[in-house]
């Protein structure tokens, strides 16, 4: 199943937005606080919702503060016109032959009322299995409080499309927590987000599977890494979990270092490299994986995005890079500016000049950033 086009409107930045998707890697521009991870926040909205274990409608807003933090400030207010100040999300899919689109606005209450669903509509190859609320929920707020998104008992015809949602991955990795996660006491974040279970995770994979990931992830860093010879996983005496990298040096015997002591750089590198190679059957959302290396590696990420990772993998990633945004291989339908704006964020696709200069081979960097950029000091 592949995401084919995403509205949203008062979602954060966001006023409207409205975008197509006809590519494996998605790449986010902009300057700063345009709403980058806002965007992909929206996904991750519906993630929460619909996680089987501590998910759902009211968990998801909680979460983010509470439904004013995630509406689009403009919003609020504006206009008289009944729905006009809904948060509402769409996302439409494909899955081979088949569609699906799922659509929730979410009604604005007061501060101590809990927001409600002002519609919910699912629809599979334009067959509308749900379209709340129906007549005998109107008056009841228990049930326009959650989602069918989030309810087994509700999702049986869409739980396909609930369990896709249920798996999207979002990783903004943070080195040191990956290097010392196993020593760190303390509060694990759902999903782990920052990295800090990295390690654990490579433990727990197979080890057929474990073995043939390290050794494609060596063979992309033998281009990059001088003296990299491999990578292997190791347990200490401890029984903690450890990624060795061994070096080629003037003596007989590799030189070897453990993840602690490897560059920042590095290790974001290998940890990026080894997710994408995982099986992701919903989109993996990747927060500026530039952060931390050389920029003659950030110029070779996107080649690499498609080099290691599974070609079935969908991969949403925000950046403002020059460097990786010159790698002359990005489509310009990989591509989307979000542009900042005195009325709310707008984000947009290539102009037809900018896509005839990037086919032309024209760095998208060099096309696509300095308009953003144009934007932010208009602001």
């Amino acid at each position: 199943m592949r995401i084919q086009k995403i509205e949203l409107k008062n979602w954060r930045n966001f006023r409207s937005a409205n975008v197509e998707i006809k590519a494996d890697v998605i790449y986010l521009v902009g300057p700063n606080a345009s709403g980058k991870s806002n965007f992909l926040d929206a996904l991750r909205f519906l993630r929460d919702i619909a996680k089987p274990i501590g998910g759902g409608l009211q968990t998801a807003l909680n979460e983010r503060g509470g439904f004013s933090k995630v509406r689009c400030l403009h919003a609020r207010g504006a206009g008289k016109k009944k729905g006009s100040t809904n948060l509402e999300i769409t996302v439409s899919l494909s899955d081979g032959p088949d569609t699906w689109t799922y659509h929730l606005a979410i009604l604005p209450r007061s501060s101590k009322s809990r927001p409600l669903v002002a519609k919910e509509i699912v629809k599979h190859n334009e067959e509308v299995l749900v379209d709340r609320p129906y007549d005998h929920e109107v008056d009841d707020e228990d049930q326009l409080a959650v989602t069918y998104l989030e309810q087994a008992a509700q999702n049986k015809e869409f739980r396909e499309l609930s369990r896709y949602f249920s798996q999207i991955t979002y990783v903004h990795l943070v080195p040191q927590l990956v290097k010392f996660g196993e020593r760190i006491s303390g509060h694990l974040l759902p999903d782990d987000p920052f990295g800090q279970a990295f390690m654990k995770r490579i433990a727990d994979t197979a080890n057929k599977t474990r073995e043939a990931r390290l050794k494609k992830i060596s063979k992309a860093l033998h281009e990059i890494v001088p003296g990299l010879e491999a990578l292997q996983f190791i347990v200490d005496k401890e029984g903690r979990p450890h990624i060795e990298m061994r070096y080629q040096t003037h003596r007989p015997l590799p030189a070897r270092q453990l993840e602690d002591q490897l560059s920042d750089g590095t290790l974001r590198l290998i940890a990026l490299l080894w997710l994408l190679q995982e099986d992701h059957s919903a989109p993996l959302l990747l927060e500026e994986p530039e952060l931390s290396l050389n920029e003659e590696i950030v110029r070779q990420l996107h080649r690499l995005f498609y080099k290691v990772g599974k070609r079935d993998n969908q991969v949403f990633v925000t950046t403002h890079s020059y460097a990786l945004l010159s790698n002359e291989g990005i489509p310009s339908s990989s591509i989307f500016t979000i542009i900042p704006g005195v009325e709310g964020s707008r984000i947009e696709p290539p102009t037809e000049p900018e896509r005839i200069a990037i086919q032309n081979g024209i760095p998208p960097g060099d096309v696509v950033l300095a308009r953003g950029e144009q934007f932010a000091l208009d602001i």
